[in-house]
């Protein structure tokens, strides 16, 4: 159907980014770069690309290529061009995308994503024929977007000066954007200081009313992938009471394809709406009916991701539902695991979702959380670079001459961190070598415009079983299945080919793509013969078979070894368990290929995984592999064993009769630490003298040491160094006099070891002549002495040099406690008599003098004095 040209005019004539192109023009003549601010609907993504041609305009005629973040955006931006040209895509406006492209000779203006973009730059890095780059909605920040940014710059510094750089964005870092494009400088040169223009548009002024609409009830935050249903219960009806109160059609954003289909489920049986559903899986004729309009006045719910933030312009919605959350790559270095994450969305991504409300009338936000709520949410989404997987980006960085990406131009620097796993996984695959520069199997890779993993499986899989099978597998990998298809790789893969869903249509399309960029790259040495053999011949391989040779390929730190009904342990060591029902159950071995965590859970939860062997695993996981002697504290012993390994999975292990004595003494000392000084052997005279060295400690420090658990375990080799020498198990810890061992610390070198005895006395002698011994097990020194005894004592002893003085515990005749004091002469002065009048009648066989001061000191009973 041909479109009237006076309504094509009229829409570009609508625009207000068109105010702003003159100025857009003089700043690209000028420097060459720009920052273009446009919020959405202002007409940056599709007038401006038509001006910069000279298609709209009367300008001179350019080359120009758009870079969008998603394959749905590119596909809309270009026919909406094509549109407003009067054209089919393809001709003077085309797209391209991962596994299609409608473009030719005649190709002005072509959209891509931006990951074919970087993919392109790695094959012609002076973008020949291209006159102008424009990066749209730059302020997703999604890593490929940044790294296309900081390819462009630098070949506009080295190669391109020419080359007319703009970054688009409808809400962003304006004057971060125009630093790092204005370090080029007019001429390609750096020239900091000189930051790129910034042009701003303005925007549709419809107002948008924000009416807040919070769950009644406390609603669980979001955790890994999980969303808490009763939110998502009330975003269902907070969708219906928007289409009872207000008019037109109704947006809601969702964080990710399942919620959307959970809420679609919802709202079934809606009377008088259609609900559609976008998002990136979304089959292409969705995507276009929900991007022309409505028909026949029946209203829409749309339920979309952020892809319809800014990416793309859905006509007629007059309403938006916010469900306040959105998705973020995060990937778990320690664990290998990477995914998908909800987050709270930030003030910025609830800015574009409200407008989406006026874009063509006045309009209203219903936001489902609380007002209050609101300005804690984060300013900015957060860079893709700060928390995801960076192996892909690492080894684009390789490819590019910058291993370590420190010459890169890039608004947020890469994590030390994630660059050094990122490279330690890429080393491991041959795709860097350990200088971190691209090896040639690297190069090939990152031209099959997937992740390195999936890359190398596919690359490695073709060697095994053929181009065409390790393809599909792939493909399944690339985009997991979906929930439906189940858990087991193998059967998945089944599914999708007799399947007619558009999942299945996808992985075909997708399949197609890299088994056709095998052989453009020459990775391909054969293709599968029908008995399932490769082309250069070995043995033929079942699907279950190939599914887990190409998953472990991909994904060596995940295969598996069972260690319970259906629990799994991972060669990363994290433990891994299946869903309740699968139909993996009771495999020996499974190459995971999609885990997670569940909230509060200590394993990963099993979501995709395929059956294999140990062969297969070895093989995959070499690099995992070890084989040497361990000797370690485990089971409260030192453990000696020679142990095969892949990584965390113990394959054998045998004794080892001979172990090294330094290997040993670690052990020990780890055993130490673990379990405490109590593995030695403490006798009452050992515990005696520790607690006499720490009352010293306590008394008067200086070189009297502390002897506190951590005190010792600090200083172990100082005084227990002699006996773990010699030491081959707990049973020698055991045996070990730690009273002599801690002797070793007292302060030999100075002459003060030899007042020990002086300074903290083990016995003390009495008037009754008894030697009592002092318990220093307390915060002060006691002595515990029958009070008969201390007939005529007017003081009690001091000790640590005359510092402290005893605290003395009177104890009756049968050894009971009776008084205690720091001070004996008021003690017989205040306190006896009332303790004699107390016991004499319990005790008259023993004496109870009226004055015990001038008493006899006694250990007997009168009678036998």
């Amino acid at each position: 159907m041909t479109i009237p040209t006076d309504r094509r005019t009229g829409a570009l004539d609508r625009l207000p980014v068109r105010e702003a192109v003159p100025e857009l023009l003089r700043a690209l003549d000028d420097r060459g770069v720009a920052v273009l601010c446009a919020p959405p609907g202002t007409g940056k993504t599709t007038l401006v690309p038509l001006v910069l041609a000279g298609l709209v305009g009367g300008g001179p005629v350019r080359r120009v290529l758009v870079a969008e973040p998603r394959r749905i955006a590119a596909r809309a931006a270009a026919r909406r061009m094509a549109w407003l040209l009067g054209e089919r895509t393809g001709e003077r406006v085309g797209f391209t995308v991962r596994g299609e492209r409608q473009a030719g000779r005649g190709t002005l203006v072509e959209v891509v994503t931006t990951g074919v973009l970087v993919q392109r730059l790695h094959r012609d890095q002076e973008l020949t024929g291209v006159d102008v780059v424009v990066l749209d909605e730059c302020h997703e920040r999604h890593l490929d977007a940044d790294t296309a940014a900081a390819f462009l710059l630098d070949v506009r510094a080295a190669l391109r000066p020419d080359l007319r750089l703009v970054a688009a964005s409808a809400t962003t870092d304006a004057e971060g954007w125009a630093r790092l494009l204005g370090d080029g400088g007019p001429d390609g040169g750096k020239a900091p200081g000189e930051p790129a223009p910034v042009v701003s548009a303005p925007g549709v002024s419809h107002p948008v009313e924000v009416v807040w609409a919070p769950p009644e009830r406390p609603v669980r935050p979001p955790h890994g992938m999980r969303v808490d249903p009763a939110l998502l219960d009330h975003v269902a009806a907070v969708v219906r009471r928007a289409l009872r109160e207000r008019e037109g059609d109704v947006l809601c954003f969702l964080p990710g394809v399942g919620e959307i289909a959970r809420v679609a489920g919802k709202l079934g049986g809606l009377a008088g709406a259609e609900v559609l559903q976008v998002h990136g899986r979304a089959p292409a004729a969705i995507q276009e009916a929900v991007l022309a309009g409505a028909e026949g006045g029946r209203r829409r719910v749309v339920l979309a991701t952020s892809v319809a933030e800014s990416s793309l312009t859905v006509p007629g919605v007059r309403v938006v539902v916010d469900c306040g959350l959105a998705r973020e790559p995060r990937m778990d270095h320690a664990r290998g695991l990477s995914a998908l994450t909800t987050v709270r969305a930030s003030r910025a991504a609830a800015r574009q979702r409200a407008g989406r409300a006026g874009r063509e009338a006045p309009g209203v936000v219903y936001r489902c959380w609380p007002e209050a709520e609101d300005a804690r949410l984060p300013r900015f989404p957060s860079p893709e670079i700060a928390g995801a997987d960076l192996t892909a980006f690492a080894l684009q960085a390789a490819c590019w001459g910058d291993p370590d990406a420190s010459g890169l131009g890039l608004l947020d620097p890469p994590p030390t961190g994630a660059m050094a796993a990122a490279r330690e996984t890429l080393t491991a695959i041959g795709a860097v070598d350990a200088a971190g520069r691209a090896t040639e199997r690297g190069a090939r890779m990152a031209r099959l415009g997937l992740h390195p993993r999936l890359a190398r499986a596919l690359i490695d899989g073709a060697e095994e079983v053929g181009a065409r099978r390790a393809a599909e597998v792939v493909a399944l990998l690339s985009e997991e299945p979906p929930r439906e298809y189940g858990d087991d790789l193998a059967a998945a893969w089944r599914t999708a080919r007799r399947g007619g869903d558009p999942y299945a249509a996808r992985w075909r399309q997708e399949a197609r793509r890299l088994e056709q960029a095998l052989t453009a790259t020459g990775t391909a040495r054969g293709t599968a013969r029908p008995d399932g053999r490769p082309g250069g011949g070995g043995p033929a391989r079942g699907d279950d078979a190939v599914a887990g040779l190409v998953a472990a390929l991909a994904f060596p730190e995940r295969v598996a070894r069972r260690r319970g009904e259906r629990a799994y342990l991972m060669a990363a060591g994290t433990g891994a368990e299946l869903g309740d029902g699968s139909r993996l159950g009771g495999a020996p071995w499974l190459a995971v290929a999609v885990a997670d965590r569940p909230v509060a859970s200590a394993s990963a939860r099993v979501r995709l995984a395929a059956v294999t062997d140990e062969d297969t695993a070895r093989t995959a996981a070499a690099a995992l592999a070890s084989d040497g002697a361990e000797v370690r504290w485990a089971d409260g012993d030192v453990l000696a064993r020679r142990v095969t390994r892949l990584g965390a999975i113990e394959l054998v292990s045998r004794p080892l009769t001979d172990p090294a004595p330094e290997a040993v003494r670690q052990a020990l000392l780890e055993g130490l630490r673990r379990e405490g000084t109590g593995l030695l052997g403490w006798s009452a005279r050992a515990t005696a003298v520790r607690q006499r060295m720490a009352f010293l400690h306590r008394a008067l420090g200086g070189a009297w040491p502390d002897v506190s658990e951590a005190a010792l375990l600090e200083r172990l080799d100082d005084w227990l160094g002699a006996e773990l020498a010699r030491a081959r198990g707990r049973a020698d810890l055991e045996r070990v006099d730690a009273g002599a061992a801690l002797a070793r610390l007292l302060p030999w070198a100075t002459g003060e070891a030899a007042r020990f005895e002086e300074l903290a006395p083990e016995r003390i002698e009495v008037p009754s002549g008894s030697r009592v011994r002092v318990d220093y097990g307390g915060d002060r020194p006691v002595l515990a002495v029958k009070l008969q005894e201390l007939f005529g004592w007017q003081e009690a002893p001091r000790i640590a040099g005359g510092r402290v003085p005893l605290l003395v515990h009177l104890l009756s005749p049968a050894g009971r406690p009776a008084a205690v004091t720091a001070d004996l002469a008021s003690f017989w002065k205040d306190g006896y008599h009332s303790v004699r009048a107390e016991l004499r009648g319990r005790y008259p066989r023993h004496p109870w003098p009226e004055d015990p001061t001038t008493a006899e000191p006694t250990r007997r009973t009168s009678a036998r004095r």
